[in-house]
């Protein structure tokens, strides 16, 4: 069946409640650069990006009717070949939420609870006006940034029946299995993949814990955005001298921020 091969992930997508307190958190918390700012008839949306990793963020004019599943990954935007895209999606009978010609968002029904978005261009090497040029580079975010982010390491993904989204993930997105291993710390068996530039950890829950909670309450979808740092100690300097409690994250040697601490989106940090 035909498979996308995306090149490389272009931003993550996230609903969130306010869109200046957002900004004003990410810019505070992580010295984040706004990138694009763009308001909209459906919602107020915008760019930002922490450490080279970007995130769209979306926000609805009214919070109604997202107020009771709240802030959440919406998905994640891959580059990839449009011809491409469009025939896998045909292909795996997958049906589109939102087409605008140049890209186009999966129905998260279909893929996991994950709205895919697929887009030609690339993000990271654009001007962007408010910044009047381009982004810090990766040599800044990894040595004169005190977090000492090195980039995306991947994301992860809750699922209930992991064997089957790992077959979804490597007909749709051509996924190579990478290892597979258990996570005590959530009760979660998980299989790491490598798609394009980042990993994809699908996480499953083996038994009662944070994970399980977390399905019971969002079902599938993206559970977290793990960032590649340098040092971990680092890391725990960074946050101790802020007043910002770590937890343990999703996997051995890995620390995580309170999604209630971060606009209700998991954040981690790994070496």
């Amino acid at each position: 069946m035909k498979s996308i091969h995306p090149a490389r992930v272009n931003h993550l997508n996230i609903v969130v409640q306010d869109f200046d307190r957002s900004i004003d958190h990410l810019r505070e918390l992580y010295g984040a650069e706004f990138l694009l700012d763009m308001p909209q008839r459906e919602w107020h949306a915008g760019l930002i990006e922490i450490g080279r990793v970007i995130f769209e963020l979306f926000v609805p004019h009214d919070f109604l009717l997202n107020a009771r599943y709240g802030a959440h990954y919406v998905g994640i935007e891959y580059q990839a070949d449009m011809q491409e895209v469009r025939e896998a999606i045909a292909a795996h009978g997958i049906r589109i939420v939102r087409d605008i010609g140049v890209a186009l968002h999966t129905d998260p029904a279909d893929c996991f609870g994950i709205a895919f978005e697929f887009y030609s261009g690339s993000f990271h090497e654009n001007d962007w006006k408010i910044l009047g040029g381009k982004m810090k580079s990766a040599e800044h975010w990894r040595a004169q940034h005190p977090l000492g982010l090195i980039g995306l390491k991947g994301y992860t993904v809750a699922v209930g029946e992991l064997d089957a989204a790992v077959t979804f993930f490597q007909s749709f997105l051509g996924a190579q299995v990478m290892h597979e291993s258990t996570r005590p710390a959530i009760s979660a068996r998980a299989i790491s993949l490598q798609v394009a530039d980042a990993v994809v950890e699908l996480i499953a829950p083996m038994g009662d814990g944070s994970l399980r909670q977390h399905l019971h309450r969002f079902a599938d979808g993206i559970y977290s955005t793990v960032f590649a740092t340098r040092d971990i100690q680092q890391v725990k300097r960074y946050f101790a001298e802020r007043g910002v409690e770590l937890i343990a994250g999703t996997a051995p040697n890995r620390l995580a921020l309170r999604a209630e601490a971060n606009l209700g989106i998991l954040f981690e940090f790994s070496e």
